[in-house]
């Protein structure tokens, strides 16, 4: 059986200047918009006053108590885990005992909350509407070119990724259209804004979001229509669970057994 020789495709010079490099441009340029716009729409973070920001600290010193158990003697875990389990139980770390046992209040009467909400609305918009109308550009000028080959070998399963918009069977898949272009230059451009911008750019705000999430996020960990007491009480559960081991347990013996095999 003869062998079919190898697809040979000539791509017009041309489209490196007028599709590719375009494209490109305008995404760079899109991002520092949009960083400068987000900068531009941002609201002033307000102030919290001690008593939540002690209830916020309190939970993170539980977690953090918990999480890093293993490099406390157990005398000084014990004494933590009391004097935390104790404070969680009888709510000294509330902000507003009072309002202790009753169901948390309406996010949406509370300013705070709705200043955050409406600052990731800003943000997703700072994203969404450029996107939308840089995809809808792409899609009326330049849809269905084949602008760039990749200088690597790919496999099939890469064919529908990158060579959207053009329906051919057989074109071999290292071949990128317009549109993949497009979307590598989404996920693809972040180093780039990092290094003009910094790593506080606009289009790492996304990342940023869910980091605050994490146990260190400060004032805002409960979140709105959080009960901060029934966290407490649950933090104050696994703390009672706790199997206390340290690293430092028969120290002396696992390093004289290491000296003797030595």
């Amino acid at each position: 059986m003869a062998q079919l020789p190898a697809q040979t495709i000539y791509r017009d010079p041309q489209l490196l200047y007028w599709i590719l490099l375009p494209i490109t441009a305008v995404m760079v340029l899109t991002g520092v918009l949009r960083h400068y716009a987000s900068v531009l729409m941002a609201t002033q973070p307000k102030s919290f006053d001690h008593r939540s920001i002690k209830e916020q600290r309190s939970m993170v010193h539980g977690v953090a108590t918990r999480s890093n158990f293993h490099v406390l003697s157990a005398a000084s875990f014990r004494a933590r885990r009391d004097y935390l389990t104790n404070a969680y139980e009888t709510g000294a770390f509330l902000k507003d005992p009072d309002r202790r046992g009753q169901p948390p209040a309406n996010p949406m009467t509370d300013p705070n909350a709705m200043d955050g909400m409406m600052g990731m609305m800003k943000n997703n918009m700072a994203m969404m509407i450029p996107n939308t109308l840089i995809m809808s550009w792409i899609n009326a000028f330049f849809s269905g070119f084949v602008i760039i080959k990749l200088p690597f070998p790919i496999t099939i399963k890469f064919k529908s990724m990158l060579q959207a918009g053009v329906m051919t069977k057989e074109m071999d898949p290292r071949w990128m259209s317009s549109i993949s272009w497009y979307f590598l230059c989404i996920f693809g451009l972040q180093s780039v804004f990092n290094f003009i911008l910094g790593s506080e750019n606009a289009a790492n705000q996304m990342a940023q979001q869910m980091g605050a999430m994490g146990p260190q996020a400060g004032p805002q960990m409960f979140g709105p229509g959080v009960d901060p007491d029934k966290q407490f009480k649950t933090e104050a559960e696994n703390l009672a669970v706790v199997e206390h081991y340290s690293v430092l347990d028969d120290v002396e013996d696992r390093l004289l057994k290491g000296i003797k095999s030595n």
